[in-house]
């Protein structure tokens, strides 16, 4: 019989879209404000891979990724997600924008092996972690690269975000030593 481990710390991780670069800015503030300090921040890519959130976020959607110093148990996930959700309320309050999901925050983690996205949608290959939220591993590290499945998000399967995820993953590999 296998014995139960504590899991060993990861690295949170928020992906934004948001509808300008003002609303970019004022997500990127909140959550620091709301997780701390960021140790990496991804460049901002336009988001064209689908059109699935333009009646709510807009028409020329940015994206953009942060990465957070301090490292977070992994059973945090659905509490973190509450937490998102409730900072995009505020922020669909606080920004004067005629769209009414100006900022869409999807928080997630990155340990050496996967990326895991959290989500309040269910569906086959997510996984229900408690609190009404569900967790899905969108990618992972194998024989050193990023993979995608089927489910994979489009914008996820391309090497876009890869070398921004390479370094969180590095910087992961020294915290974890470092402790």
């Amino acid at each position: 019989m296998g014995k139960p481990e504590a899991p060993q710390p990861v690295k949170l991780i928020c992906g934004i879209l948001a509808s300008d670069q003002q609303c970019l800015e004022a997500a990127q503030k909140a959550l620091r404000d709301l997780f701390g300090p960021t140790d990496f921040v991804s460049p901002v890519w336009p988001f064209t891979q689908t059109d699935y959130y333009n009646q709510q976020t807009g028409l020329a959607i940015v994206r953009n990724f942060l990465a957070f110093e301090r490292l977070i148990d992994p059973g945090r996930l659905a509490a973190v997600k509450y937490q998102t959700n409730a900072l995009e309320q505020q922020l669909a309050e606080q920004l004067q924008t005629s769209w009414p999901r100006p900022v869409n925050l999807d928080p997630g983690y990155l340990e050496p092996a996967k990326l895991v996205l959290a989500s309040t949608k269910n569906f086959s290959h997510r996984i229900y972690i408690g609190q009404n939220i569900y967790a899905e591993v969108t990618l992972m590290f194998h024989k050193g690269g990023w993979r995608s499945f089927e489910f994979t998000f489009p914008d996820f399967r391309g090497p876009l975000y890869h070398d921004f995820l390479n370094q969180v993953r590095e910087e992961l590999i020294r915290q974890r030593r470092r402790s």
